[in-house]
């Protein structure tokens, strides 16, 4: 009798103290006591209109919502995963594909929101279609094909050697971001909605189109300073075209293949890297002081104004990077700014 009354509070003691949810805690025939764990019920229902879609029995508990994802695309083929979002609140954030279930704020009874994100593509797709358009758009306006300027200026060339200078800056810039895509970049992310393909292309294509209208013109006129101008310009321009490059490269090793870890970037022993010391995002930083050597080199109105929105859309995202580094890591360097050192 005393035996059975100790064994009682051991295990009353022990299943207050263990960790493991959902689990119960039994005795099995030697008297030992074991965990058995308890499998969920997983509901997910329309975030809009709370009707309830799918229901999942027997979820184990270290199941993602990667693999919940999946369970509910078997039932609902026209969602696959890259186009669901599972939330826990009708309008909060979407969960993570790596988050783990018996780690989330449910009971054994789990309730999930889902939104459609709607047609996906992936990030490779979208940035080969993004920057191959303006490198051939370009070259068009460069070999002055029909129907642009008049007939009589149809297959000519420029008389002013910056503007071929121009071309093959362009030109450089847009390949390697070709070859970066290919062989450099790792997405933490793998699609994004087929509706954004049509925004940033009208951004970049436009872009582009404008730009090589006037620096290509019959009637453009060089830079005001001349040769000294140029020449400075194109130092500025391939020095960030180097630093961006080695930028992509260090972040490029901060994860391995196939992992979505994110850790703090530091310096390493490429000089062009040394920038991390004071800006969190110098990717960005470089990618501006190449368009700024660009708006020198070519004095173009329309350069200018594509390198200021550009400016202003990467100040955006170096200050969401800058925050979200903040938040996650609490020995994040506190002397960094986000694009511009102690400026912005």
């Amino acid at each position: 009798m005393l035996i059975g009354w100790f064994r009682r509070v051991v295990i009353h003691t022990t299943a207050r103290s263990l960790e493991v949810f959902p689990s119960v805690i039994e005795v099995d025939q030697k008297g030992l006591l074991t965990t058995k764990m308890k499998h969920y019920e997983v509901e997910i229902l329309d975030a809009k209109t709370k009707e309830k879609l799918c229901f999942l029995d027997k979820v184990e508990p270290n199941a993602t919502i990667g693999e919940i994802k999946s369970m509910f695309h078997r039932t609902h083929p026209q969602w696959y995963p890259a186009r669901q979002s599972i939330r826990l609140d009708p309008k909060g954030k979407s969960l993570k594909d790596e988050d783990v279930l018996q780690h989330l704020p449910v009971g054994t009874t789990a309730t999930f929101y889902f939104r459609d994100l709607g047609a996906q593509i992936s990030w490779v797709t979208v940035f080969l279609t993004e920057y191959t358009g303006p490198l051939v758009i370009y070259l068009l306006f460069y070999f002055r094909v029909p129907f642009i300027y008049a007939p009589k200026y149809d297959f000519t060339t420029s008389k002013h050697w910056v503007v071929h200078l121009a071309c093959m800056c362009h030109s450089f810039h847009y390949v390697k971001r070709l070859l970066e895509t290919l062989f450099v970049h790792r997405f933490s992310h793998g699609t994004m909605p087929l509706r954004n393909i049509f925004k940033n292309c009208t951004y970049y294509w436009g872009f582009a189109a404008w730009m090589a209208y006037y620096i290509n013109h019959p009637l453009y006129t060089p830079p005001i300073y001349g040769e000294q101008q140029i020449r400075l310009a194109l130092i500025l321009f391939l020095f960030c075209q180097i630093g961006n490059f080695s930028i992509h490269i260090a972040l490029r090793n901060l994860r391995p293949p196939g992992s979505k870890t994110r850790k703090i970037p530091y310096p390493t022993k490429n000089p062009f890297t040394w920038i991390f010391l004071l800006v969190s995002c110098p990717n960005y930083t470089y990618e501006l002081g190449s368009w700024l050597g660009f708006t020198l080199m070519t004095q173009c109105l329309p350069v200018a104004f594509f390198t200021l929105v550009g400016f202003i859309q990467m100040t955006v995202w170096a200050k969401g990077k800058h925050r979200s580094y903040l938040k996650e890591f609490r020995d994040y360097p506190p002397l960094r700014s986000p694009i511009l050192p102690f400026v912005l």
